[in-house]
């Protein structure tokens, strides 16, 4: 499914087959990045020496934050392919990074791997610049590889915090999930521990914020992310929980009301939208199927112009990707439409319309059957 990192990001590279994408978040922490360590970091670390240089460091700093990120997320990504799960991207954004894989780790163990991965990388780094920290003599070089060994250091120990969806809170799905062997109830698990340890990240924040502690205000926003990633993934969890063996077939409309092409907008409005409060129908010419009509559609198009205008001029054409089989995963159907942005999708059986499978019906389906 597509992420809402995906929006306002730009593809900057692919490595290995995979892009990277920046979101225009990741501008404002590079520019704060760089200049507080130009202005308050590399003048103390390394001081008396000339402006300039400090502002160099900053932003090669501020670079290399970007390559420590990225290098994170791609070890994770590395190793899921390895499981044979593709990767669509990895994102960079102002808390770090996220890497959006299509599909679940075939097992426990691969959960495990791909979730230390991150971390195990990190520290690597971390190892590396402490390594070339002890070649070089430059104060600002000294100053810059210090805070890159912290720097890694810190986003692999942070990583490891308990609660999904952090590398440490894959840890403990896989753990459950090897425990109980399920998978949906281990990620719930794990997704509760996120949200208890970002509630505690909020209200400790709150509390530094009234007794002057430097940073509580990070802690907050930190807090309320991480909160909100982890009702994410447990709603997500409970959606493929609930939607686990179900086919297009248990949930599709199979009594499809069709509007013919040459109905005007009029009275399509009145005898079709008003009488059956849908949001869209098919429309067939001549008895053949050739797209949808919207209420998006029809509010595009002036009153006054809806007698003399026909549905097939402002008709949706159907395209071959928007359909699905009665014997779908309804998951996959949901995913298509996501992807897709469509509410509604086109169920054929050897060439011929059987039925209709909607968003509005799989959120019933889920609201009604699940947890």
């Amino acid at each position: 499914m597509d992420t809402a990192l995906d929006h306002g990001s730009w593809k900057i590279a692919t490595i290995m087959g995979i892009p990277i994408r920046v979101h225009f978040s990741w501008l404002l922490i590079f520019g704060l990045i760089t200049w507080s360590l130009s202005t308050l970091y590399f003048p103390k670390a390394a001081p008396r020496l000339p402006e300039l240089s400090y502002w160099v460091g900053g932003s090669i700093a501020a670079l290399l934050l970007f390559v420590s990120v990225a290098f994170h997320e791609l070890s994770h990504s590395l190793v899921a392919l390895k499981y044979r799960l593709p990767i669509v991207n990895i994102t960079l954004f102002i808390f770090g990074g996220v890497s959006q894989m299509k599909g679940e780790p075939p097992n426990p163990k691969a959960e495990l791997l791909i979730a230390i991965a991150g971390p195990f990388s990190s520290f690597i780094l971390a190892l590396f610049f402490f390594f070339i920290n002890g070649f070089v003599a430059d104060p600002v070089a000294t100053a810059l590889f210090s805070y890159l060994v912290q720097l890694n250091f810190v986003l692999g120990v942070f990583n490891l915090i308990p609660g999904f969806p952090m590398d440490g809170g894959r840890v403990v799905r896989a753990l459950l999930w090897r425990k109980t062997n399920d998978f949906f109830y281990a990620t719930r698990r794990a997704s509760r521990y996120g949200q208890n340890i970002a509630l505690f990240f909020i209200i400790f924040g709150l509390l530094s914020l009234f007794a002057g502690f430097p940073g509580a205000l990070w802690l907050m926003i930190i807090g309320w992310f991480l909160h909100t990633a982890a009702h994410a993934s447990y709603q997500q969890a409970s959606i493929q929980e609930t939607l686990s063996g179900i086919k297009v077939k248990d949930i599709m409309v199979r009594d499809v009301v069709i509007i013919p092409s040459g109905e005007s907008v009029e009275r399509v409005v009145n005898e079709y939208f008003l009488r059956y409060g849908y949001g869209g129908f098919p429309v067939a010419d001549g008895g053949n199927f050739i797209g949808f009509v919207t209420l998006k559609d029809i509010k595009n198009i002036a009153k006054e112009q809806w007698r003399d205008t026909r549905v097939s001029q402002i008709v949706m054409p159907h395209q071959k990707r928007w359909e699905v089989s009665m014997d779908d995963d309804a998951l996959k159907a949901l995913e298509l439409m996501i992807n897709e942005d469509k509410g509604r999708l086109v169920v054929r059986e050897k060439e011929k319309v059987v039925g209709l499978i909607t968003r509005n019906g799989i959120t019933s389906y889920i609201q009604i059957m699940g947890r």
